[in-house]
């Protein structure tokens, strides 16, 4: 599973060179709405992930797996707690806290994947990379609008490591594939 998405290496001022055009967001209330709508999707996404990586590194057998997922939901509770404060800043009183039924049902894949293929490092890496496809995707509809600059610093941070923690994942899953003689 292959992510292309554009967040990382070039980053801010790749965006910003490209002249991308976006929605600018002022100071009005309908639009702070419109910027806590997104960062308490990004908080939910987050919670997906704390939940997934923590749910794959008490399925798996394979230490130095189950550390790097350990270290992956650390980072997501980071994250979550990070975009929390900033919907708090904006005026949230109650950003999200809790992970969402499609995170629930991600969870259970591995579950079922793992109770199948049993504790099987590979499986459960693949299924770890598919959760940052779709967590990227989710940073990359949020970077696509006009964000204040410290949040965008903030969004940008997060996409940039979801990569980084993708393309682990996929090499953990390329080495602990099966080889067949």
């Amino acid at each position: 599973m292959r992510w292309s998405g554009a967040i990382p290496r070039e980053g801010l001022m790749l965006r910003q060179a490209r002249g991308w055009r976006r929605r600018r967001f002022c100071g009005d209330m309908e639009t702070n709405t419109d910027l806590r709508s997104l960062l308490n999707d990004l908080i939910q996404t987050c919670k997906d992930g704390q939940e997934g990586y923590l749910t794959a590194a008490e399925n798996v057998a394979d230490e130095e797996v189950k550390e790097f997922c350990n270290q992956c939901s650390l980072q997501r509770a980071k994250f979550a707690g990070e975009l929390q404060s900033l919907a708090h800043e904006l005026g949230d009183s109650n950003p999200e806290y809790a992970s969402s039924v499609a995170g629930a049902l991600h969870r259970g894949w591995i579950n079922l994947k793992s109770a199948i293929a049993n504790r099987e490092a590979h499986a459960i890496l693949r299924e770890c990379e598919r959760g940052e496809c779709c967590a990227a995707e989710n940073y990359q509809k949020v970077l696509d609008h006009a964000l204040p600059a410290p949040i965008e610093e903030t969004v940008l941070r997060h996409a940039t490591a979801i990569h980084v923690a993708h393309e682990r994942a996929r090499a953990l899953a390329d080495a602990a594939a099966p080889h067949w003689v």
